[in-house]
């Protein structure tokens, strides 16, 4: 059995897994983040919680670059106290078994080529919208992240006059229209037309961003998760109708992009990096 942990700059998630099977799962709240020992402290305290005797090791995914062979991470978003955390050594140190560290959204499409929407694709990427916009490609069956842990950052590529994650991400609708993307969801939900018209002007760039994967990698599958995905019913149309201008249409015809339906994956894909 393995232990995983999906850090998010505002909650923990751990749990115990053997293979695809989730035996325990527990998170706590996020304190103290201007304080790097008491995140350290609330981060083991939560791993110990799930540790069962026998654990061969512990997968981490997190919201940053990371230096996979040293297992250190950078700059971990809305976590203002880790600049520069040996993550790797820290827990080895704390625990005595082997640990593994990694992107987050490169645990996600980790996670759905082994046990989700990716499985059985050779090449995929994944796409998460939600506050921000991540990406996590697989090439030839094996998770590629490049040689700082940046590549998939779609996100930020030039794109009008921001960037993609400006307008594919949560951050567009306060943005453009001084709403947040849940209350554009709860209007669009309640039929409001003008609500879901913004909704479909956040697939048209969405689209866009599909276009921009698929120039680059040409993969067979893109998946979509985050947040924002609940509300692809609202954006799905107007982002397929902007994919089909498409430069080479009979790729596109060829190209699945779904939607993620675990909302464990990433869990599952942490627990993935342990060989």
């Amino acid at each position: 059995m393995v232990v995983a942990v999906d850090l998010g700059g505002t909650n923990i998630r751990a749990g115990l897994l053997d293979g695809g099977n989730i035996k325990v799962q527990k998170g706590v709240h996020l304190k103290n983040k201007d304080v790097l020992q008491s995140t350290l402290n609330q981060l083991e305290a939560l791993i110990e919680s799930v540790m069962v005797p026998g654990i061969r090791g512990i997968g981490i995914g997190v919201p940053s670059v990371v230096d996979i062979d040293t297992g250190t991470v950078f700059d971990v978003t809305n976590i203002p106290s880790w600049k520069r955390v040996e993550l790797k050594k820290i827990l080895e140190e704390r625990f005595r078994i082997p640990v593994y560290i990694n992107n987050d959204v490169n645990c996600f499409i980790l996670g759905e080529h082994r046990y989700g929407q990716a499985k059985g694709y050779n090449s995929a990427v994944g796409l998460a919208l939600g506050t921000g916009l991540g990406g996590g490609i697989i090439i030839n069956n094996a998770l590629y992240a490049g040689r700082n842990c940046g590549a998939g950052e779609f996100g930020l590529v030039s794109y009008l006059d921001a960037n993609i994650e400006a307008y594919c991400a949560g951050g567009f609708f306060p943005w453009k229209f001084n709403i947040t993307a849940l209350d554009a969801y709860e209007q669009a939900s309640a039929g409001d037309p003008l609500a879901l018209e913004r909704w479909r002007e956040f697939g048209f760039h969405v689209g866009n961003a599909i276009k921009t994967v698929a120039y680059t990698y040409d993969p067979e599958v893109i998946v979509l998760g985050g947040s924002l995905v609940k509300a692809y019913k609202f954006f799905s149309e107007a982002m397929v109708k902007s994919m089909h201008t498409f430069e080479f249409p009979e790729s596109m015809k060829r190209l699945s992009v779904l939607t993620s339906q675990n909302e464990n994956i990433a869990l599952l894909g942490a627990a993935s990096l342990i060989p």
